[in-house]
């Protein structure tokens, strides 16, 4: 009876053992990843940050789960969108563009949030000052009011006879103020006119093009902006149904069909953001982690839409592209 007594018991311990092996397992950690476009449009910047975990030790999947939140350019939904991921207890909140990091600080009094912007994140008070950042957040910062300066520059060169151009600006971006000031002057500096259309929507996009025809500008200039980035294949397809030379600051609106595209390689600065998102489920705080601007740029060129356009790009400009699309 002992016998047959110690093995009932050996046998009913022997069946907790998973669950207490289960209970001891360490939780998970969880990204919430917050972005104004969708998963279509950042598909490519998301290998680069895929990339940043993977060199700080985590990979999707394994050791590291993320939540998606996507606000298909309704850049209205972004403050719902980051409840949600503080709801849902998130480690730390990857949020990508000026207004999706505002909205992220909003609702995350103490989860660790690392932002990738094209503004100033002192000036938006994001962070107190770069190398300090204090707080529960930080990040990289393309200051793509650098590149907008570049790009207006890339127009004149491609278009030395235009007077007039046109600026197409999200007026609900934090930066607009700072984009169109710097514009005007970079504009006056270059002998150019420039006449600012605002646009936040679909809806906005098309009445802009309307205006921009209306009033025989020469060429476009599009902000830096994410949802402006939203609506790419949009932007594309007016640009060239009215036959107006444009220019934006990611790839993806040039491989969509639009003309050239110059700015920050959004999947290296996504990389970044991976790698200080690692480092901070590791332990490290936001605030010890400096704001990082990123350097790295890329220029491209669709020929196929200069054709379409009757345009020739001199060989000066197309010896500096970094892809020409052919």
């Amino acid at each position: 009876m002992r016998r047959r007594k110690f093995i009932t018991l050996l046998g009913g311990a022997a069946a907790t053992w998973p669950l207490v092996a289960w209970a001891q397992q360490p939780r998970i950690p969880v990204i919430g990843f917050l972005n104004a476009t969708s998963s279509e449009a950042f598909a490519r910047a998301l290998t680069g940050f895929r990339q940043g975990l993977k060199e700080a030790g985590y990979v999707e999947g394994q050791n590291v789960a993320i939540e998606y939140r996507w606000a298909e350019g309704q850049d209205d939904r972004l403050s719902e969108l980051a409840a949600d991921l503080v709801r849902h207890q998130v480690s730390v909140i990857v949020a990508n563009g000026d207004r999706t990091a505002l909205a992220a600080k909003a609702a995350a009094n103490s989860i660790p949030i690392v932002f990738e912007i094209g503004g100033d994140p002192v000036k938006s008070g994001l962070v107190s000052s770069l190398n300090r950042p204090g707080g529960n957040i930080t990040g990289v910062s393309g200051l793509t009011f650098v590149t907008d300066l570049k790009r207006l520059e890339l127009l004149r060169e491609l278009l030395p006879s235009a007077t007039t151009i046109a600026a197409l600006v999200n007026p609900r971006n934090p930066n607009a103020e700072a984009q169109s000031s710097d514009l005007k002057v970079a504009a006056a500096s270059l002998g150019l006119q420039i006449t600012f259309l605002a646009a936040s929507d679909e809806s906005g996009i098309d009445a802009a093009f309307v205006a921009l025809t209306r009033q025989r500008l020469a060429a476009l200039l599009v902000a830096s902006d994410v949802v402006l980035f939203s609506r790419r294949d949009q932007i594309a397809v007016l640009a060239n149904y009215h036959s107006i030379p444009a220019i934006s600051g990611r790839r993806e609106v040039a491989v969509a069909g639009g003309l050239m595209s110059y700015g920050t390689d959004l999947t290296d600065a996504l990389r970044v953001v991976g790698v200080y998102a690692g480092r901070i489920l590791k332990g490290e705080k936001p605030a010890d982690l400096p704001v990082q601007q990123s350097t790295k740029v890329e220029f491209v060129i669709n020929l196929k839409t200069a054709k379409r356009l009757g345009l020739t790009f001199p060989i000066t400009l197309l010896g500096r592209a970094d892809e020409v699309i052919e």
